[in-house]
């Protein structure tokens, strides 16, 4: 029995009705699975099948079964439904405490780095913008900041980072206050990444999907580089560009497990 079963499923969606203004929506089974393994505070988290939650667990992810029984309440699926309309196929969903802000402004600012930082400049694509930050934490950068008005914690841009919010520093900042350390910004005119070292201590900006890198982010930079393209095609995708760079950072390290 979990510890929420004293309570039942009335206490539960009590629970998720007191918490869902102030929380992160984490919306599926993926996602539940990468904010426990990252640390994240769960108070609660609902199923409306939750045998098949625990052997979906059993099968992925043995290391978060136990929190899962824990954590887990079943409650009708139509309840489950008016509380997230857009349901997950896996019929989990959970809420999940927002890191700090002061938090990860600290670890954003800490230097020296062994990883570096994303920059979305000002970007405009909810799925786009999750699907770099699951990229970020993959490779282990320090964190991935936003500027302009997305809300890098918007339940999509979670859903499409599947939870991994909670495994690297996501904040959104004005230009002006960057994280420490050298600027290389993407730019179809800057010099070809195939002939740079990018350092660990790299601040890496990626410009809008519409309109590329803003005026105050180009002032900003230290480096303008660029991806290899062929002739006539006019840009990669955003989430393709921030791997592409990535990978050429981490391509200049020593194989071996990231912690």
């Amino acid at each position: 029995m979990n510890s929420t079963d004293e309570a039942g499923p009335d206490g539960a969606v009590r629970a998720w009705h007191g918490l869902a203004d102030t929380s992160v929506l984490l919306d599926g089974f993926h996602a539940i699975k990468h904010a426990l393994r990252f640390g994240a505070r769960v108070p609660v988290a609902l199923t409306s099948d939750r045998a098949a939650a625990l052997a979906l667990a059993d099968e992925l992810a043995p290391d978060v079964k136990g929190a899962l029984d824990t954590l887990l309440t079943q409650v009708p699926d139509e309840r489950l439904r008016a509380l997230v309309p857009r349901l997950h196929p896996t019929a989990v969903a959970a809420l999940a405490v927002r890191p700090s802000r002061a938090d990860n402004l600290e670890a954003l600012e800490r230097m020296p780095r062994s990883a570096p930082v994303v920059v979305l400049d000002d970007p405009r694509n909810l799925g786009n913008a999750g699907a770099v930050i699951r990229l970020a934490a993959g490779f282990g950068a320090t964190g991935v900041v936003m500027t302009g008005t997305l809300d890098p914690w918007h339940p999509t841009v979670v859903r499409g980072g599947a939870g991994l919010h909670f495994a690297t520093a996501v904040e959104r900042v004005d230009v002006t206050a960057l994280p420490p350390g050298p600027v290389f910004a993407l730019d179809a005119e800057g010099a070809d990444i195939r002939g740079l070292k990018l350092p660990d201590d790299a601040v890496l900006a990626f410009g809008s999907e519409r309109s590329g890198l803003s005026a105050a982010l180009r002032e900003r930079a230290d480096h303008l580089v660029s991806l290899p393209m062929r002739p006539q095609v006019s840009s990669y995708n955003l989430a393709t560009s921030v791997g592409m760079t990535l990978f050429h950072w981490s391509a200049g390290r020593p194989p071996g497990p990231e912690t």
